[in-house]
């Protein structure tokens, strides 16, 4: 039995001397668990809805993400980004049309490579964006995206060259940049759709799964973009991707990782990570095999955390893993030390400052954590989505006590399609 699950973070974020003082509306952003694909989901402060990629191919990723658009109140997909034509980020694209209309797709343009992953797609695609908008997306193109400012900063191979609001400086993290052989990287993943999201004085970038030689392309040496609070990892956190001159460059407060177990986490990654200038937290979705244990967020940082049993079968019997050759890894589902197949109780943890840190495996509550400290001092709370993690963004300054962090865990059947809770 494995227990999958993903945790709800949300950042609350003070309104004073912002232009949106007087209103409580959020710009929300789901990262949805699609097992080391991509989806993620922003839903802007009048209701208006940008995805971004759909997962793989099959029912399960396309099933997260309905549950999340469900949970999120969103009744229609008002801009869809393909950030490139991958298996792992367009492949519940079919699926998921049949289920919500979708009005204004973009993408890079036709596919870099001469072998489809998802077998018919472009054919599909094609006969599917020609019955509403479509846009192929360049960079210094802006997406309209009702209270949000969303500016394309990478799209088929090219890269920004007219800086942003707070960009156009030397960027000092191109000192060290060592270029990579690129030679084995996948065509489509350099072409990838990037975009810098800005809302009020917040600002977060997503990249899809664009590469490490191309990050110094837009990058160096002049940094274009600025810095940002949020950063999605770049490529699921495997090395391909990642470099310090951006990361560094960017100088994010936050980091999510949308991960897989066997999939992101490589040490590299990690370690750029772990140095950058100002950087506060990394939040992942799943623990990972090739970070081990020096390398991994604490467990409270993570949405799905193995058990000790699994993990000392991952640690004694490594495996490879992708992105990074061979590293510590090994099956999610078992573990030699058990005899067999691990369980988890359900369980969550907490910070709270009125209440010891619960341990992992004891059973209390629902399994929810649903917490939060305001610059104020007093707790705040949320509403709890399950299967993401999920930003409540107000648009302003983060304050250093301005963190809230929700959880919610549901065992399922390793081999199982993942239920997910209405």
């Amino acid at each position: 039995m494995r227990t999958t699950f993903a945790f709800l973070l949300a950042l609350a974020l003070a309104a004073a001397g912002s232009a949106q003082s007087g209103s409580s509306k959020t710009l929300d952003m789901y990262f949805i668990d699609t097992e080391g694909g991509h989806a993620t989901l922003y839903v802007s402060p009048s209701g208006e809805s940008l995805l971004m990629d759909t997962g793989s191919p099959g029912g399960r990723d396309a099933d997260r993400i309905m549950a999340v658009i469900q949970a999120a109140g969103v009744k229609q997909i008002d801009h869809l980004i393909l950030t490139h034509y991958h298996s792992d980020h367009v492949g519940g694209l079919q699926e998921l049309a049949t289920r919500i209309p979708i009005l204004h797709f973009i993408d890079h343009g036709p596919t870099s490579e001469p072998k489809e992953q998802v077998p018919g797609f472009q054919k599909m695609y094609a006969e599917m964006n020609s019955k509403v908008k479509h846009t192929v997306a360049k960079p210094g193109d802006k997406i309209p995206f009702a209270g949000v400012t969303v500016a394309v900063v990478t799209s088929n191979g090219e890269v920004l060259k007219t800086p942003l609001p707070g960009g156009g400086k030397p960027n000092p993290a191109c000192a060290g940049f060592a270029p990579r052989d690129e030679s084995r990287v996948d065509p489509d993943n350099p072409m990838s759709v990037g975009v810098v999201f800005t809302y009020g004085k917040f600002r977060t970038v997503n990249l899809g799964d664009f590469t490490w030689n191309k990050e110094q392309e837009l990058m160096c040496p002049n940094n274009p973009i600025g810095t940002v609070d949020l950063y999605l990892t770049s490529h699921h956190g495997i090395d391909q991707s990642g470099s310090a001159a951006l990361v560094h460059g960017l100088h994010p407060r936050v980091a999510v990782m949308h991960n897989s177990t066997r999939k992101g986490g490589a040490i590299q990654t990690m370690q750029i990570l772990h140095t950058s200038p100002g950087l506060e937290d990394i939040w992942q979705l799943h623990w990972a095999y090739a970070a081990g244990l020096e390398q991994n967020s604490p467990g409270l940082f993570i949405a799905n955390v193995e058990d000790n049993a699994t993990v000392a079968d991952v640690l004694l019997n490594p495996r490879p893993t992708f992105g990074q050759g061979r590293g510590p890894g090994g099956p999610g589902a078992g573990t030699a030390a058990a005899g067999g197949r691990g369980r988890r109780t359900e369980h969550c943890w907490t910070r709270r400052p009125d209440r010891r840190r619960r341990r992992p495996g004891r059973s209390h509550g629902p399994g929810i954590l649903d917490q939060g400290v305001r610059g104020d001092g007093r707790n705040v709370h949320r509403d709890q989505y399950p299967q993401q993690l999920h930003q409540d963004l107000r648009g302003t300054e983060i304050g250093d006590s301005d963190i809230q962090t929700n959880f919610t865990d549901f065992g399922v059947e390793w081999d199982q399609e993942v239920p997910f809770p209405p």
